[in-house]
């Protein structure tokens, strides 16, 4: 089984750090793997050591219709069997011939017109309602499949809180996401206002930084807000804090549900589609309506005031991580997915 990744993205981001993590580990699964993907990279280095061949010559030029004949010179010289293209991007570059070759996956973290997949012959979405969204717009049922994420966080201890000036005492909220307005970080800084005894640390990057910190300091919560950048560490994170916080407006699924699942940490959501879909409310987690800081702080002091509440609903998402969506879980899927793509061998 030889396949052919094609991940156009340059920057960190859930999409990019997922694709990386599924390439790894079907690497330590033995299968033989070409990555498409920009030497800048956050994780180019990563998967080159690793062992994958990698192809960063495919952007060599950043006109796309260059970049599209170098992948179909790389495609003629890998043969690969299956050609998995990582969203949008990806996807718009594979050639129109490409299907006659091998497999083209098109992979779904959002809700993409399915147009920009038009050399796609078969579309994998991350929710079982991508998969739906797919087929309702005329792609064939038989040709589509979801396929779940699995958490990227490592096994270390929890991070010292006195490292990032936090009180060892405090209730601590995190939350890992991009500085991106559908995130809904503006909703939780305002929450924060009414919950004096808790600190906030932001993990990630963003065009909101300087706006979400004017309103941090707006709001007088900003020497309870820390906001750290872009993080490697989210089990460290994750491990020193008592609750994990989505306070998005627009998420198709947060693969940072798994996250805080896997790492035993209670989580408390806005109810967007992708935590609606999961998240059943005071069982392994508690939803409350988006774009609502006073239902959001609310549900935040309920549970850090009930630890049998906290305890119960990050135990409860820990079952099912280990029961659904563990990296060995998903990698299997992937694997046994990919061999169903595979021509049948000749009688």
């Amino acid at each position: 089984m030889r396949i052919l990744q094609v991940m156009a993205g340059r920057s960190n981001g859930g999409a990019e750090l997922y694709s990386t993590d599924v390439m790894l580990s079907l690497a330590e699964a033995g299968i033989d793997q070409c990555v498409a993907l920009r030497h800048s990279a956050p994780r180019f280095n990563t998967l080159q050591r690793a062992g994958l061949r990698m192809a960063p010559e495919v952007y060599q030029s950043g006109v796309k219709i260059i970049q599209r004949f170098n992948l179909r010179r790389l495609i003629r010289r890998e043969r690969p069997d299956i050609i998995h293209c990582w969203m949008r991007r990806a996807a718009s570059l594979v050639p129109s011939a490409a299907a006659a070759r091998a497999a083209v996956i098109g992979w779904f973290g959002d809700y993409e017109e399915l147009k920009h997949f038009s050399h796609c012959s078969h579309l994998v979405g991350c929710t079982p309602d991508l998969q739906h969204y797919m087929q309702a717009h005329g792609f064939p049922a038989a040709r589509s499949a979801y396929i779940p994420t699995f958490p990227s966080v490592g096994a270390e201890p929890a991070l010292d809180r006195a490292r990032l000036n936090t009180p060892g005492q405090a209730k601590l909220l995190l939350t890992l996401s991009r500085l991106h307005p559908t995130k809904g970080l503006h909703t939780l800084i305002k929450a924060l206002a009414a919950l004096p005894g808790c600190y906030l640390w932001i993990a990630g990057d963003g065009p909101m930084r300087a706006s979400l910190e004017t309103l941090a300091k707006q709001t007088g919560v900003a020497a309870r807000v820390r906001f750290l950048g872009w993080r490697t560490d989210r089990g460290a994170l994750l491990r020193a804090a008592d609750i994990c916080v989505l306070p998005s407006s627009y998420e198709p699924f947060g693969t940072v549900i798994l996250d805080a699942w896997s790492t035993k940490t209670a989580f408390i959501a806005c109810d967007s589609t992708g935590p609606r879909t999961h998240i059943r409310n005071g069982e392994n987690g508690m939803l409350v309506p988006a774009n609502d800081p006073a239902a959001l702080a609310a549900a935040i002091e309920t549970v850090t005031s009930n630890p049998e509440l906290q305890q119960r609903i990050a135990l409860t998402g820990y079952a099912e991580y280990q029961a659904r969506f563990t990296r060995e879980i998903v990698t299997r899927q992937w694997i046994d997915y990919y061999r169903t793509l595979l021509p049948s061998p000749p009688r």
